[in-house]
C-alpha cells in the first residue's frame, strides 16, 4: 500500500491519539500546540515516506517521531520550564527528560479524559459536536463543514471560540469525581447521540462520510462501556441504539442515493452481527432503576431490526413511543409514533391522531398523511404528497416524494 493510501487511513486513527496524550501532558490550555506537534508527525511521514516507501511498522514510527518532536518542542520551550519541570523535579531526582507515554494504556486514558473535557456543561451542544469530531475522530475542517452543510471559516470560528471557553474555564483533563460522573456522563451522551445522528439523518450527500459520523459514535461509546467508572446502563442503551439503527444502514438508500421506506427495505442488507451486539447490549442495559430515552429508543429500534410485519411488533413499538413522549416529548418522536399506530391500530385513528400534530413546516409530516390516506382519499393523498414536495429540502427527498406523485397518474 502506498504512503498516500495508509496516511489517510492512519491520520483518522492516530491524529486523535497523540494529541490526547499530548493534552493530558500539557494541558487542554495548549491544544493548538499539541495538534501542532500531530500535524508535523504526519507532514514528516509524507515527506519520508514518500522517498523512502512505508516502515515496517508505521504505527510505531508515527509514534516515534511525534515522541521525539514533542520532547524538542518541550525542551525547548517554556512549558517545560514553568509547568512539567517543577512537576518533574518533585518525583524524579534523576532524569528530568519529558516522557511522552503512548502505550495503548495511556491511549485509551487519556481519549476517555478528552471526551470528558470537550462534552464539558460550559460548551454548546453544537461546539461538543464540532470538537469531537475534530480531536476525538480526526475530522478534517472541510469533512466537519460538509456534515454541518456550512463553510471552513463558519468551522474554524466555532472550533476557536469552544477553544478559548475551555481556556477560559481552565477545564483539567481527567474523570470527573465518581459523585459527578452520573451528571457530566449525561452530557458526553448528549454529545455522542448527537454525532450519531449527524451522520444517520444527516441531510449531507456525503454517504461515506455519514456512515463514519455513525461509526466514530460507536466508537466513543464503545470506549465508555469498557470503563467500570462510566459503563452505566444508559451508556448501553445508547450504544445498543446505535448498534440496531447503524444495522440497516445500507438498506437505506439505494444506489442514486435515494431513501428507501422502512417497509421496502432489503431485509438481506441489515447487518445482523451488529443486532446481535445491540442485542447484548441492550440486555445490559436493564440493570439499574434509571429510565432514560435511550433505552426507550433503543427498544424501538430493536423492534424495527424483527423481520416479521406483526402486531405484536406495532403495538410493542406503539407502546415504547408513548412512555418516550411522557419522558421527553418531541414532535419528531410524535410524528413517528403515528406510524406505528397506524400499523398497529389502523390508519384511520392514526390521521386523528396526526392531524392534531399540525407540523406544517415539515415535509415528513405531509408525505406521512400521504401515505396515511393513499387507501382512503387519493386526492388528499396526492395534495399532501404535493406539499411534501414544495417543503423537501434534499434532491433525494424531492426525487422520492416525486415517484409517490407519479404513481396517482398510472
Amino acid at each position: 500500500m502506498q504512503s498516500s493510501e495508509i496516511l489517510p487511513h492512519l491520520f483518522r486513527n492516530e491524529y486523535t491519539k497523540i494529541v490526547s496524550v499530548l493534552c493530558k501532558h500539557i494541558g487542554f490550555e495548549n491544544i493548538e500546540i499539541a495538534e501542532e506537534i500531530a500535524s508535523e508527525t504526519f507532514l514528516t511521514a509524507t515527506e519520508t515516506w514518500g522517498i523512502k516507501g512505508n516502515p515496517e511498522h508505521p504505527t510505531a514510527w508515527l509514534y516515534a517521531v511525534a515522541k521525539n518532536k514533542a520532547k524538542n518542542y518541550l525542551q525547548r520551550n517554556s512549558i517545560f520550564q514553568t509547568k512539567i519541570l517543577p512537576e518533574l523535579t518533585k518525583t524524579q531526582t534523576e532524569s528530568i527528560e519529558p516522557e511522552i507515554d503512548l502505550s495503548p494504556e495511556n491511549i485509551y486514558d487519556s481519549q476517555l479524559r478528552m471526551i470528558f473535557a470537550i462534552c464539558h456543561p460550559s460548551v454548546s451542544s453544537e461546539a461538543q459536536v464540532g470538537l469531537s469530531l475534530r480531536i476525538l475522530c480526526g475530522f478534517g475542517i472541510e469533512e466537519i463543514a460538509d456534515a454541518f452543510l456550512t463553510n471552513k471559516e463558519t468551522i474554524n470560528k466555532r472550533l476557536f471560540r469552544a477553544k478559548e471557553r475551555l481556556r477560559e474555564e481552565k477545564i483539567a483533563i481527567e474523570l470527573p469525581a465518581p459523585e459527578e460522573i452520573e451528571d457530566r456522563l449525561d452530557s458526553v451522551l448528549s454529545t455522542i447521540y448527537l454525532l450519531f445522528n449527524e451522520g444517520y439523518y444527516s441531510i449531507s450527500q456525503n454517504k461515506p462520510l455519514r456512515k463514519d459520523l455513525c461509526i466514530e459514535a460507536i466508537r466513543l461509546c464503545s470506549m465508555l462501556v469498557e470503563n467500570q467508572i462510566t459503563n452505566k446502563p444508559q451508556v448501553y442503551a445508547l450504544l445498543a441504539l446505535m448498534c440496531f439503527h447503524t444495522s440497516r444502514f445500507e438498506a437505506r438508500q439505494d444506489e442514486n442515493g435515494e431513501q428507501i421506506l422502512y417497509q421496502d427495505q432489503d431485509t438481506n442488507l441489515w447487518n445482523y452481527d451488529l443486532i446481535r451486539k445491540g442485542e447484548i447490549f441492550l440486555n445490559k442495559a436493564a440493570s439499574g432503576t434509571k429510565l432514560t430515552k435511550y433505552h426507550l429508543e433503543a427498544g424501538i429500534a430493536y423492534w424495527h431490526t424483527q423481520k416479521e410485519d406483526t402486531k405484536e411488533k406495532w403495538e410493542n413499538i406503539l407502546q415504547l413511543y408513548n412512555r418516550l413522549l411522557q419522558l421527553q416529548y418531541s414532535p419528531i418522536a410524535a410524528l413517528n409514533r403515528t406510524y406505528a399506530l397506524s400499523k398497529a391500530n389502523g390508519k384511520k385513528e392514526a390521521i386523528l391522531e396526526a392531524e392534531k400534530l399540525d407540523l406544517k413546516e415539515n415535509h415528513f409530516y405531509f408525505a406521512l398523511l400521504g401515505e396515511l390516506y393513499i387507501d382512503i382519499d387519493r386526492s388528499k393523498s396526492e395534495g399532501y404528497f404535493r406539499k411534501a414536495l414544495s417543503l423537501a429540502k434534499t434532491s433525494q427527498a424531492k426525487i422520492s416524494i416525486q415517484k409517490k406523485i407519479d404513481q396517482f397518474s398510472k
